[in-house]
């Protein structure tokens, strides 16, 4: 019986930490297959990103994104994920879209942030005050359940009512000021032109950058990246997609060592020393929509 897991219900039973073991371990299995398919009509489109790993199964997250529903009190953004069972090609589940984008996204950066930001970050940075920003401080608070968190935004409404919905978050006025004393900043913005400046950075800090998604976005600039050792989530979904990579490696800026190591090298992905900075750039991509929808399948069955 194929089973439907919409948002709410979804939910239940659900950890943060569980989900960044289950990925770790969707990592240790033969590479993930992945293809993207993008349809457009006009200003909508459709997306259908797909993956197979073998021995996890198969899934394909369709989106359509319909900007102007927005001015029609809709969601711009629906979808689901389809996830197949790797033993005989049979649904097992359609999982509602936001469920797994909302786990995957934050739940992609908290396994980084457990090994590359040091244990003892008293101070959480939220660079973007969106649904993502909100799901970022629920998944970093299962980490880091005595930190601070501060959040700064374009604009100051936006910023205090994050501020309102997610308990003990406070405003930062000055995004500068707020990136200095931070040990750990995680970005979530929809900005082309860098907002993160790595002359703000100082020694012993987490940069989590998870914003840009096309060849033209970038939340960090050159000296950023110069400063940080690099990680991503994913070689083939980053380096030549991704504007915060893509531009400074087509520049000459960095070369392709400069990135230490994906997920697939989970080995190297830990800190060499208490004050190195170390920068992460969540990507995505199909191979995490699968581990993840595994994940809530899982637990919805009560595994």
């Amino acid at each position: 019986m194929t089973e439907l897991i919409p948002f709410d219900e979804g939910q239940k039973g659900l950890d943060w930490l569980a989900l960044t073991d289950a990925l770790a371990q969707g990592h240790e299995r033969p590479k993930a297959n992945v293809q993207d398919v993008l349809m457009y009509r006009g200003k909508e489109t459709l997306l259908n990103r797909s993956a197979w790993i073998d021995g996890m199964g198969l899934a394909v997250k369709c989106a359509t994104i319909f900007p102007d529903n927005k001015a029609l009190g809709k969601p711009m953004v629906n979808g689901a994920v389809n996830l197949f069972s790797d033993d005989n090609g049979q649904l097992e589940a359609i999982v509602d879209f936001h469920l797994v984008t909302k786990w995957k996204t934050a739940g992609d950066s908290l396994l980084a942030a457990r090994r590359l930001a040091r244990p003892d970050s008293e101070r959480i940075l939220i660079v973007g005050a969106g649904a993502v920003g909100r799901s970022l401080w629920e998944a970093y608070s299962t980490a880091f359940p005595n930190a601070l968190f501060s959040v700064w935004n374009r604009s100051k409404e936006g910023a205090e009512q994050f501020a309102k919905d997610c308990e003990g978050v406070v405003v930062a006025p000055d995004l500068e000021a707020a990136v200095k004393a931070a040990d750990i900043v995680a970005s979530a913005t929809m900005t082309t032109e860098p907002l993160l400046r790595g002359a703000w950075f100082r020694a012993g800090q987490h940069i989590d950058l998870i914003g840009a998604y096309r060849p033209d976005m970038r939340e960090a600039d050159d000296e950023a990246l110069l400063r940080a050792r690099v990680f991503v989530d994913s070689y083939a979904t980053t380096m030549d997609h991704i504007g915060e990579l893509k531009i400074p490696l087509e520049a000459g800026v960095i070369s392709d060592d400069h990135v230490v190591a994906d997920y697939y090298d989970l080995e190297q992905f830990q800190r060499r020393s208490s004050d190195e900075i170390t920068l992460f750039k969540n990507g995505g991509g199909a191979h995490l929509d699968l581990m993840t929808s595994r994940y809530i399948l899982d637990v919805w069955k009560g595994k």
